[in-house]
């Protein structure tokens, strides 16, 4: 039961999640035009500050939900880091059910955007061959994973500090990789998209921006968890 409760809570905060990080372009713009803000890093500024809010309220709403996750990758890389509960068992309920939540949100924000911000939407999508944007994502998501790991685990104990940092983290990679993939770096938000544009059946869909996601996060873990037993075995006191 515990495993089908945190299935059903990853499919309600991945929709939610979805939904309301599609809006963050429009969002952008809309308060860079309230403020009456010009130029590419005063905007990105605001960017951040608007993704740090949102995964403050997420990262909440998460805890209430008993740890609700909207990243694959995210749960099977603290899965192989060894942190949490999770087992395969709650592992094969999860992720389905976050790549359903993906799709409902999906189509949930295609359809209510207002008509004169819908220009804005839209997920990743592959801008190189297939081979190197394989990669591109697959390393892409090794650094966010690693990062991930590093700031929740053993980065500083400030909540705020931690977000702002994670959000900053996000948008360096997304704007790194945004000429190769998107990207994406989150399996279930990437079908989301492409079924919403009829490519979630594609070979290019499943290489790119679900096996090598899987791979780079899977590794990070394993780096990061290498790196903190090694630590540990030389300072007992490290933690």
């Amino acid at each position: 039961m515990g495993a089908v409760k945190a299935a059903i809570g990853d499919a309600l905060i991945t929709f939610l999640w979805v939904f309301c990080s599609s809006t963050l372009g429009a969002l952008t713009s809309i308060v860079a035009s309230a403020l009456d803000v010009h130029g590419k890093g005063p905007t990105l500024a605001i960017t951040v500050l608007i993704l740090t809010v949102l995964l403050l309220i997420f990262t909440a709403f998460g805890e209430m939900l008993g740890g609700a996750t909207f990243n694959p990758t995210g749960s099977a890389s603290f899965y192989a880091a060894g942190v949490g509960g999770d087992t395969l068992t709650s592992l094969a309920l999860r992720l389905p059910a976050q790549t359903a939540g993906a799709v409902a949100g999906a189509v949930a924000i295609v359809e209510y955007m207002p008509s004169q911000y819908k220009h804005m939407l839209g997920g990743p999508a592959l801008k190189v061959d297939l081979q190197t944007g394989a990669i591109a994502e697959g390393v892409l998501t090794f650094v966010m994973t690693f990062i991930v790991l590093f700031i929740i685990l053993r980065g500083p104990r400030n909540t705020v500090l931690q977000i702002l940092l994670l959000a900053i983290s996000t948008m360096t990679l997304v704007i790194t990789g945004s000429t190769y993939t998107g990207p994406s770096m989150n399996p279930a938000n990437a079908f989301g998209w492409a079924f919403v544009y009829n490519r979630h059946n594609t070979w290019e869909q499943f290489y790119v921006y679900w096996i090598c996601p899987f791979i780079g996060a899977i590794l990070a873990a394993w780096v990061f968890r290498g790196g903190a037993l090694s630590l540990r075995h030389q300072d007992p006191n490290w933690v």
